[in-house]
């Protein structure tokens, strides 16, 4: 009952009544008793020192695997957050059916590679589907109370060894992310124990002692560092523990270390306030032990890659024993406990990126609220209204920026809050998406534009036709269709992949009928398109399609005729005039130089600024001031070569309708009216376009504008205009 209101204690009480009747001789699916792991899970619970309506989820915890009558009364007897809790768990009862392939994918490195990937999408579907963070705490307290019992009856079978195996894929690294080492170190011991027994038993003899002796000695040892700090005046935190089995058996393996060489068994950690407080912790730990030079480690002058900091040494005490000490302040150990340089990101395989970056920012918070819950008094009438925060903040904090949905064969896929079962087909594989018809959800047909939900099976129903004869639907690029950039991509792919087959067919008819027309039929196509300058005769089909070459070209190709100068097929170059009142026609840029008058301006060619661009001068010889963006890259080759020629300016008043040059790229995929549909933005916007260059090759078309335009906020309203155009893939200023 430590840490709960008299209320609180009243309520526990009443659940445990509520648990011995509904378990009455019972018996769960691991042989346990129901009431037995039920006290086992509060219990647990209870020393992580959780809120009350955890500790009674905790102890209904079997109820829905055993009884659904005496699970519909919770909500009646014992309030909606519990009842909100027990729904949490009757979803991630799920999780013991889903991950029991996770051995059964064979042998061999990438069977190893396959599991681990498999492990790790798991650890976040668990996370997401508990909407409610306390339930995850009493899923790993469930693990820690059956792993127990197994121990305490010696139990060695196929079902205590594959529960081991997926407590140790699955739930300890969990317990490791979160923080919570007591539960990670017992979770991995005793999984260690049914997996690798004899292993297990040789480590334990070759320790030479029991956990409770090693214990004894880490709190003796931790007293002695705390009490002579102290006699010099340093104020400091001091913990320590043994290092698990599990543990030692992990480090001799990965580093290929004997027993012998292992100086790490025990280990204090000190926190002090400040870095030269560090070293002088340091010189005092050396006074009390003798240290064993060539295993100290200095992390503060040389941080490690990952930029974590702090002192290592170890020493050896009086009875010969060694002990690791490590010696850091405040700041070092937050960073290392939630930053870049936390535990569970160097101790656990694959590291971190920036994809999973917003995920680990989440897990980092957690551990940060379990940490506070740790330190909330245990003075209930002081408490209660931080208990009440934290209860709150624990219960916010979801990982719902991402969703967990399973194949038929159990296989977790990781898609985007939000996601369809189109999204869903074109993840399985872009085919599969194509030919999509239809999806099962949880074996009940669903329209294609529902949201799916974590831990649902999807099944795809696909159509048998070909690939280009059963394709998507224009629909599904509309908003609820599909959530996915991605697969959004695809669709379009699709029927990019399909107006190019079209055009080609409609090229090769227009020069087929061409050909019939003046009696060429034998005419060898490969040969004609090599003779226009076609490399393949598909590219040849295609610029006739597109009406980017002319036919009377082909006709007097036909006939022997020299072949007139035309436009490179994939190369479209237009230019018109400018207008007069163009900067570069000699309008008056506006542009004021700091501290001087009547000096010659002119706009730099290369990065073509214009208001309210930042600018900045430079002398040029014999052609006056030069005006430059800020940022651009010429300017800065130039200011480091000759920064005493760099003069401060800025924009002016400009003169009436003055418009300034700017270069503008759009890369789409190439379709028929594309650069059609872009330049009715620029008259839309009257913006005037003086030259344009385009460019098309497999599929993708790349054009660049050279636009006058008054400001960059009206060139920034056009481009977000170019951005909507269908098949536009990007659009900025050069």
């Amino acid at each position: 009952m430590t840490g709960l209101s008299a209320e609180d204690c009243a309520r526990l009480n009443d659940a445990l009544s509520f648990a011995e009747t509904a378990y009455a001789d019972k018996v769960i699916e691991t042989g346990q008793p129901a009431i037995d792991s039920s006290k086992g899970i509060a219990g647990i619970l209870a020393v992580l020192n959780s809120d009350a309506q955890t500790r009674i989820a905790g102890l209904l915890a079997e109820l829905p695997g055993l009884d659904a009558t005496a699970a519909e009364k919770i909500e009646e007897r014992f309030g909606p957050d519990v009842a909100g809790l027990m729904d949490n768990i009757r979803q991630l009862l799920r999780l013991r059916e889903l991950t029991s392939g996770l051995q059964e994918v064979g042998r061999g490195k990438n069977a190893v590679q396959l599991r681990m990937a498999q492990a790790e999408t798991l650890r976040k579907m668990l996370l997401a589907m508990a909407s409610d963070m306390r339930v995850v705490l009493i899923r790993l307290a469930t693990r820690v109370t059956t792993l127990r019992y197994f121990a305490e009856n010696k139990r060695q079978d196929d079902f205590s060894r594959d529960y081991a195996r997926e407590t140790l894929d699955l739930y300890a690294p969990l317990a490791n992310r979160l923080g919570i080492w007591q539960m990670k170190w017992e979770l991995e011991d005793l999984s260690f124990r049914f997996l690798e027994p004899e292993t297990y038993k040789q480590i334990a003899r070759m320790l030479e002692e029991k956990r409770i002796e090693r214990e004894e000695f880490i709190r003796n040892s931790v007293a002695r560092v705390k009490a002579e700090l102290s006699a010099v005046g340093i104020q400091a935190e001091v913990s320590g523990r043994p290092k698990h089995i599990f543990s030692i058996w992990n480090k001799m393996r990965g580093k290929d270390l004997d027993f012998s060489k292992m100086h790490d068994l025990r280990a204090v950690r000190v926190i002090v306030p400040d870095v030269k407080t560090c070293f002088a912790a340091l010189g005092v730990v050396h006074t009390i032990w003798t240290p064993v030079l060539e295993e100290f480690d200095d992390y503060i002058s040389r941080p490690k890659p990952n930029g974590y900091q702090s002192l290592h040494t170890v020493i050896t005490a009086e009875n010969g024993q060694t002990l690791e000490v490590q010696i850091r302040t405040e700041e070092m150990h937050n960073f290392a406990e939630y930053g870049v340089a936390a535990h569970w990101r160097y101790k656990e395989a694959g590291g971190s990126n920036f994809a999973r970056q917003k995920y680990d920012e989440k897990i980092s918070w957690l551990r940060q609220l379990l940490a506070w819950k740790t330190e909330v008094a245990e003075t209930v009438a002081e408490s209660q209204d931080d208990r009440r925060d934290l209860v709150e903040k624990i219960k916010s904090t979801t990982l719902d920026d991402r969703i967990y949905i399973l194949t038929p064969h159990a296989r977790v896929i990781d898609l985007p809050a939000g996601s369809t079962p189109i999204d869903f087909a074109y993840h399985l594989h872009s085919d599969v998406g194509h030919r999509c018809r239809g999806a099962r959800v949880d074996g009940v047909m669903v329209p294609l534009n529902t949201a799916l939900k974590n831990g649902q099976t999807v099944e795809i129903i696909t159509a048998k036709s070909s690939p280009m004869g059963a394709g998507p639907s224009r629909d599904w690029l509309s908003p609820g269709y599909a959530a996915s950039p991605r697969t959004h991509a695809k669709i379009r792919a699709w029927f990019n992949a399909v107006e190019h087959q079209e055009t080609v067919a409609a090229g090769r008819t227009l020069i087929e009928k061409t050909l019939q027309r003046e009696g060429k039929t034998a005419v060898n196509l490969e040969d004609l398109a090599r003779k226009l300058g076609f490399t393949k005769v598909d590219e040849f089909f295609l610029a006739v399609g597109k009406d980017k070459f002319s036919l009377r070209s082909v006709e007097q190709a036909l006939h022997g005729e020299d072949v007139g100068k035309e436009t490179k097929p994939d190369d479209i170059v237009i230019a018109r005039k400018s207008r007069a009142t163009s900067v570069a026609q000699g309008a008056k840029s506006g542009v004021l130089v700091v501290g001087t008058a009547g000096l010659l301006t002119q706009m730099a060619k290369c990065c073509k600024p214009a208001p309210p661009d930042p600018i900045v001068g430079f002398v040029t010889r014999g052609k006056g001031i030069s005006i430059h963006r800020v940022n651009c890259k010429n300017f800065a080759e130039m200011r480091i070569k000759s920064p005493e020629r760099v003069i401060q300016t800025a924009w002016g008043e400009q003169a009436p309708e003055t418009v300034f040059p700017v270069d503008i790229f759009v890369m789409a995929g190439d379709r028929p009216g594309l650069l059609r549909d872009v330049s009715e933005i620029f008259t839309r916007e009257k913006i005037n376009v003086i030259g344009v260059h385009t460019q098309s090759s497999k599929g993708q078309a790349r054009m660049s504008f050279t636009a006058e335009i008054a400001s960059t906020e009206h060139l920034q309203k056009a481009l977000g205009m170019i951005r909507e155009v269908a098949g536009v893939q990007e659009a900025k200023r050069q």
